[in-house]
């Protein structure tokens, strides 16, 4: 099947082993990086529901706390660390940043490491001055900023099947992508009596683009139809994401096309003077994955300290009968992750300022 399957039952399983991945087709995705997928190959192909109550920031500030001051009770209080400031522009020279947030503060830097996410890159939230060169807007434009979308609804009781094998059910449409994947989570939270339904890409952008009532009005009539011969009450709650009307996030992570080749890669995470670039989009391997730009921080972190310090070496050198330390050199170069990985990392003159 040249154009992929056409009837509904084919085109949800294959929504399932794709599209549920990787958030967008397989007509525009690489297989580069996802047969075998690197994650799995790696780590295991278990995938396991997190519920822990206490949510994802709390392998954050687990991580923060082996660096950054923190009180008795574990809170985050290092006064390096800046929160709810919206970066505006980066102005980068040979001699340093200036980062400048929309409250009219600016920051003063010898190197900025940039962690937004890609959908963030290729919108014009951040001016950055003078202008990236054109290789490098075009190595961030060629990658896709995939959207997912969870849409929780809660219910008076519960009318789906329970037990094993019964956690997801398809519905099987016409339409590539209607309200496809749904999930119940009694399992890991039980009574709860919430179903989850997963969307992507265009499903995903035009229910954003409407109200929750009329997503809820949606969603009933599927199940209605895959319940056919039950009572299904209407539901009493709705919550739905909404990464990509987000400016913060313009997406939910990136996926590789088809047609970018490994090098794309190198590009994309190629500092450009001063300026550093990481994050999930920048990993070759785990792109798409919290792990994958966990790492990339980690990598990226590693190559501004060792630039630095070369940058010492060559100042040393030429000037041996001085005492002279490269700015920046003299600092630690720190890694802070927030909840969602979107963040800048300055290496401060004067001090380190975390912005995300």
């Amino acid at each position: 099947m040249p154009f992929g399957p056409t009837k509904p039952v084919d085109m949800v399983i294959d929504y399932y082993l794709n599209d549920y991945k990787f958030a967008e087709p397989p007509r525009v995705t690489s297989l580069q990086n996802t047969h075998p997928l690197p994650t799995f190959k790696d780590f295991g192909e278990h995938v396991c529901f997190v519920a822990d109550q206490r949510g994802y920031e709390t392998v954050v500030h687990h991580i923060a706390r082996q660096y950054l001051m923190h009180d008795a009770r574990g809170a985050i209080v290092d006064p390096r660390l800046i929160v709810n400031k919206v970066v505006q522009e980066i102005n980068y020279s040979l001699d340093g940043v200036m980062v400048k947030t929309e409250d009219g503060r600016i920051y003063e830097a010898d190197y900025v490491i940039v962690s937004v996410s890609l959908g963030v890159l290729q919108s014009n939230l951040i001016q950055f001055t003078p202008a990236l060169p054109h290789w490098k807007t075009m190595a961030i434009l060629q990658f896709n900023m995939a959207v997912y979308t969870k849409i929780f609804l809660k219910f008076p009781r519960k009318f789906w099947p329970s037990g094993p094998r019964t956690e997801f059910f398809l519905y099987a449409s016409s339409r590539r992508g209607y309200y496809p994947i749904w999930q119940h989570l009694e399992k890991e939270y039980p009574g709860c009596n919430i179903l989850l339904v997963t969307v992507t890409d265009d499903e995903s952008r035009r229910i954003e683009q409407q109200s929750d009532a009329e997503t809820k009005e949606e969603s009933m009539e599927v199940l209605r139809k895959m319940f056919h011969d039950i009572d299904v009450p209407d539901a009493t709650d709705i919550l739905v994401s909404r990464w990509w009307s987000n400016r913060f996030f313009r997406g939910s992570f990136s996926n590789w096309p088809i047609g970018v080749n490994r090098n794309g890669y190198n590009m994309i995470r190629e500092p450009v003077g001063r300026v550093y670039f990481t994050g999930e989009h920048t990993s070759e391997r785990y792109n798409g994955y919290v792990h994958g730009a966990y790492l990339a921080g980690k990598d990226s972190a590693d190559i501004l300290i060792d630039s630095a310090k070369k940058e010492t070496r060559r100042y040393h050198v030429s000037r041996r009968n001085q005492t002279v330390i490269a700015s920046g050199a003299n600092h630690q170069a720190s890694i802070c992750i927030t909840r969602f990985f979107m963040l800048f990392v300055l290496m401060m003159k004067k001090e380190s300022v975390y912005v995300p």
